[in-house]
């Protein structure tokens, strides 16, 4: 008797429950709605500004993806590489990004526009990654109201049932221009080894998955090392090398002397070897648009009159970086 009222109980909480979600999902679904951005603009509460100015580019106008934490924002600059080779790029780079993030930003991406090639800047690969982060991300994504929960402190009312249409573009294409200049010490950072720094397992498992939608939408996944002293070193290298090989993917170290950058640690950082600064991005991206241009087979835009836009935006950078 006790056994079967306990079951009855135990039914009804399932029940309650089961509505509870019945009710709650809706709700969560129409708040959304009204709460996520209508525009790719800080006004209208976006977040990661720059990276979502990719949301204003004309539609399958992106040839290169580029994504990963700051390291991929402060060392690739699209606006030099459209210089060099006239193809286009994107950096949808973010401050200490995780990868569910860099995912994120890919699928995003591959809504609008169908780049060749995608990059993948492997210091995120080593960013540890927690289950609650992974849960919170995923209930973001499907219910972006937990991510811009308070944007009712400056909603306005004209917003709420507006359709989504987002206008803005970087000029700077997600790059991040510094010419702040502060010399690195340890320069023999990249000293050979063996050794094997180990990449966690959930890590590898994005990657392959970012890997796997990118052949699945017509995209290469190549990982590229952008030069630190601070961040890198030969067990890393090793790490990144073991899981591309693994994946069948390019694997890209341009802290490697044999790379022929030619960083020079005493005026290309902006902060002591952590992040490249403008002069040490000019350098990388000059790099990468000689090596994507040759192995890609990416179309030179520039005499084409829909990238018309692109060469109005190269003169104002090239006028603010001159400056």
């Amino acid at each position: 008797m006790i056994n079967k009222k306990r079951r009855v109980q135990i039914t009804l909480k399932i029940g309650k429950t089961f509505l509870f979600l019945i009710l709650l999902i809706p709700i969560l679904f129409t708040l959304s709605y009204l709460f996520i951005p209508k525009n790719n603009m800080s006004e209208f509460g976006m977040d990661n500004v720059k990276a979502n100015g990719i949301l204003g580019e004309r539609q399958d106008s992106i040839d290169v993806l580029v994504l990963g934490d700051s390291e991929s924002l402060s060392a690739i600059s699209p606006m030099e590489m459209w210089q060099q080779e006239g193809f286009t790029s994107y950096v949808c780079g973010t401050s200490g990004q995780y990868l569910y993030t860099s995912e994120n930003f890919l699928k995003q991406a591959f809504q609008k526009q169908s780049p060749k090639v995608v990059i993948l800047e492997t210091n995120a690969i080593y960013r540890g990654i927690s289950i609650n982060n992974i849960v919170m991300n995923q209930l973001k994504t499907l219910f972006p109201v937990f991510n811009y929960h308070n944007r009712w402190k400056s909603l306005r009312s004209n917003e709420l049932f507006t359709s989504i249409e987002y206008t803005w573009v970087d000029d700077y294409k997600g790059f991040v221009y510094n010419t702040v200049s502060s010399p690195a010490t340890n320069t023999d950072y990249m000293t050979p080894s063996n050794n094997i720094a180990k990449i966690p397992i959930i890590n590898q498992l994005y990657v392959k998955s970012m890997a796997d939608f990118c052949k699945d939408n017509g995209a290469q996944l190549i990982l590229v090392s952008t030069p630190s002293t601070l961040n890198w070193n030969y067990e890393r290298h090793n790490g990144i090398q073991q899981l591309a090989n693994q994946l069948q993917l390019t694997y890209i170290d341009l802290n490697l002397a044999s790379s022929n950058v030619n960083i020079d640690w005493s005026t290309d950082t902006l902060d002591k070897g952590d992040h490249l600064n403008y002069k040490g991005a000019v350098k990388v991206s000059t790099w990468l648009s000689h090596y994507l241009k040759e192995n890609y087979a990416l179309t030179n835009h520039k005499e084409d009159s829909y990238y018309s836009k692109w060469n109005e935006a190269y003169q104002r950078y090239k006028k603010a970086v001159s400056n």
